[in-house]
């Protein structure tokens, strides 16, 4: 096998990602439990927070809060925010300091209606003054790495020409990094990330940028060389809720992974860090994700959606994995 291709570390005021690896943010996967699961693993350069609502951050129990609190083991973690307006923005960045966050990140990229109601989101990123005023509180307030992370915007007329200006306005307001996702607002994941575009975006933001959509691992980003070229950092999301091993296995790529072994771990995890419902809940979550590594991960994911409390889940899913099921050969997270 090919060796696994490096990318040089990246520095952002003082602060060393080595490697530029990221573990994206997923709501109800990226919380304390599963960071924990995956820095037992390590090889990525930074885990990011679920994408928190700012707000939500000032009432949380930060040494308690799965959303919050963080662990020793889990390296660099970015926290990454939810904002719609500058209300209360320094008090959260405030209360967040106590946590000392290796880098903030302002989300402009979801277009999940949650979000998009809310003024957040895609949202923000249509809306420059606000966008603008948000960027340079959080720039005055912290001294840390500040990203942004945002799509292509709407795909309409002029996309190219408002991608450009929101491009400089974020260098313009002192963001540090961008985390680049080359598909548009509408669509998910539709379609084929637009890989091609980073060269001309990384002329145009005058910032690093960190590739994200459509990066399962080491080969694929050895497969988009060339396109992948202009990037200074990876962020992979879907593919390590389905292998949490998937950044040890970057420069590892014969790591062995003991997958009944993994999973009793997180489910132990998680029932530490949340009460009983809300453990089950989680697992839920991320079930359909981790079933993608068997032939019949159906029968997995419907063992655990369907449980009626976490007892019973834990069972069933140690049955299906007692029994060694046969794994696929390529692991895709297409559809989820």
């Amino acid at each position: 096998m090919d060796e696994a291709p490096l990318l040089a570390p990246l520095a952002l005021r003082g602060v060393i990602f080595n490697p530029p690896l990221f573990c994206a943010p997923m709501a109800a996967i990226t919380h304390s439990a599963f960071r924990r699961l995956l820095s037992d693993f390590g090889g990525y350069g930074a885990l990011c927070t679920e994408m928190l609502s700012a707000r939500m951050i000032l009432h949380e129990d930060q040494k308690r809060s799965p959303c919050l609190k963080r662990r020793p083991q889990e390296g660099k973690v970015i926290y990454q925010l939810m904002v719609a307006d500058t209300a209360h923005l320094p008090e959260i960045i405030d209360r967040l300091s106590a946590l000392r966050p290796d880098g903030l990140d302002l989300n402009a990229a979801c277009a999940a209606y949650a979000a998009v109601r809310q003024g957040c989101g895609s949202d923000l990123f249509e809306d420059a003054p606000r966008l603008r005023e948000i960027l340079r509180v959080m720039r005055r307030c912290f001294s840390g790495p500040l990203l942004t992370k945002i799509r292509l915007g709407r795909q309409s007329e002029g996309w190219r020409g408002r991608l450009e200006d929101r491009l400089r306005l974020m260098a313009d307001e002192g963001v540090d990094a961008l985390t680049v996702h080359p598909r548009f607002f509408d669509e998910k994941f539709k379609r084929s990330a637009r890989h091609a575009l980073y060269s001309e975006l990384a002329q145009q933001a005058r910032l690093p940028i960190i590739a994200s959509g459509d990066i399962r691992g080491a080969e694929d980003f050895r497969e988009h060389a060339e396109q992948l070229a202009p990037v200074s950092g990876v962020m992979i999301g879907r593919m390590a809720a389905a292998c949490p091993w998937i950044f040890a296995r970057w420069r590892n790529p014969g790591l062995h992974v003991d997958y009944a072994e993994i999973w009793r771990r997180l489910c132990d995890y998680i029932s530490e860090d949340f009460d009983p419902t809300r453990a089950l809940i989680r697992l839920q979550v991320i079930a359909p994700y981790f079933a993608r590594n068997f032939s019949f991960g159906h029968t997995f994911f419907k063992a655990v959606q369907s449980a009626p409390d976490l007892a019973t889940a834990r069972r069933r899913t140690e049955d299906f994995l007692s029994a060694e099921p046969a794994l696929v050969r390529n692991v895709s997270v297409d559809g989820i």
